[in-house]
């Protein structure tokens, strides 16, 4: 066990918006999570704890988006799609609108925020909205299932305490919003691990994206080749990431932990299995700072609820390699949809596979290493 203070921020009220049911994106995502943590027992015991958040305010959300973009979400919500709206962003295949689409980013944005004010205040070292991650929202566009940026709101305010922010987005998708929101800026260092833009949505977030005036070398990508699989995520997490957190020394943490990352997702291309996640959670709890995670990404859905259940399983300090939660009768299928412990089953790697992974690996690496490693006092060759 530890000391850790845990907060799992989630809502009913949460529960009861909707998509249109034929977008791949599922807002119950966060609701079948709950479910799932209350019968493992992983929301009781000491030093845990359930917020219920509430909406953000107009004020809050204007701390970034426009007052024209806000109005022309609530008209859109209302059934008025205007040419304004639509040159917004509003209306396209990945930005469907609906009646809950401006409620139900006011709830994802305040559950954030929540998570940051409990941070803030040492209520939380560890606050956890699934809810949240709509990292593609622009100040005045909606992007990719993203109509409100709750995690730029978030770094926003807790960037207004620290001068020290790491925005960490592990999602398959580049979060394009967020490193527009801080391109300039070097109080909030933002990495991206993420699906090349070559083969993935929204095809930016490439190596040479580092920043620009002051903010230079405190925006960092990393594009990744279809088919990665968890040996070489790791260890583009080891040789890019754990140099970098440690050389900016952050005084808060925000990782997005999409989970269209996973082998079987169907809108991405990555091979992962949610084993990666337990080392990287324990990689991130070791710098000893407060950590704010959200959701994001994640088109099948079981996978995906598994994979956060793992995250919090290991943020609660009682997961380990074995998988206890497998004792509970749950039995493994040879695919990678099945039902049982948290963790997957290994996935075989083909020499096809690293064949073409681990060259691309190898070049997006360096390239990084050589152009942003040196802006913060790190040898390329360490």
């Amino acid at each position: 066990m530890n000391n850790r203070r845990l907060a799992f921020i989630h809502s009913p009220d949460i529960e009861a918006f909707t998509y249109p049911p034929d977008c791949p994106f599922r807002p119950e995502r966060a609701g079948r999570l709950r479910e799932r943590l209350t019968a493992l027992g992983l929301l009781d015991g000491e030093g845990r704890c359930e917020v219920v958040p509430k909406p953000a305010s107009r004020a809050e959300l204007e701390k970034f988006h426009t007052p024209c973009y806000l109005d022309e979400l609530q008209r859109a919500a209302a059934g008025e799609l205007t040419v304004a709206g639509l040159h917004m962003g509003l209306g396209g295949p990945d930005t469907p609108v609906f009646r809950d689409l401006y409620e139900y980013g006011r709830w994802a944005c305040g559950a954030t925020l929540t998570a940051a004010e409990l941070i803030m205040n040492g209520s939380a070292s560890v606050a956890f909205n699934p809810s949240g991650g709509f990292h593609h929202a622009m100040a005045e566009k909606a992007s990719g299932f993203c109509y409100l940026n709750d995690v730029v709101l978030a770094c926003l305010k807790l960037a207004e305490r620290w001068p020290r922010v790491l925005a960490l987005d592990l999602d398959a998708h580049h979060g394009d919003g967020v490193q527009a929101a801080f391109y300039d800026r070097r109080d909030v260092l933002v990495i991206s691990l993420h699906e090349s833009g070559h083969t993935l949505f929204p095809g930016t977030g490439f190596e040479n994206e580092i920043g620009e005036g002051t903010g230079c070398g405190f925006t960092v990508n990393v594009p990744l080749p279809p088919g990665i699989y968890d040996d070489a995520y790791l260890m583009v997490f080891r040789k890019i990431v754990l140099p970098l957190v440690r050389a900016y020394d952050p005084h808060v943490i925000m990782v997005e932990l999409g989970m269209d990352t996973l082998a079987g997702d169907p809108l991405t291309h990555l091979a992962l299995t949610n084993n990666v996640y337990p080392e990287i959670i324990n990689r991130l709890l070791s710098f000893n700072k407060p950590i704010i995670a959200t959701g994001g990404g994640g088109y099948n859905v079981e996978n995906t609820v598994r994979g956060w259940a793992l995250v919090w399983q290991t943020f609660c300090g009682e997961e380990d390699e074995h998988d206890l939660s497998l004792g509970m009768g749950g039995v493994m299928l040879q695919s990678a949809e099945w039902l049982g412990g948290l963790r997957d089953r290994e996935l075989p790697v083909s020499a096809e596979q690293r064949a073409a992974v681990e060259p691309a690996v190898r070049e997006a690496v360096q390239e990084i290493r050589q152009n942003v490693f040196p802006l913060h006092g790190l040898r390329v060759d360490c």
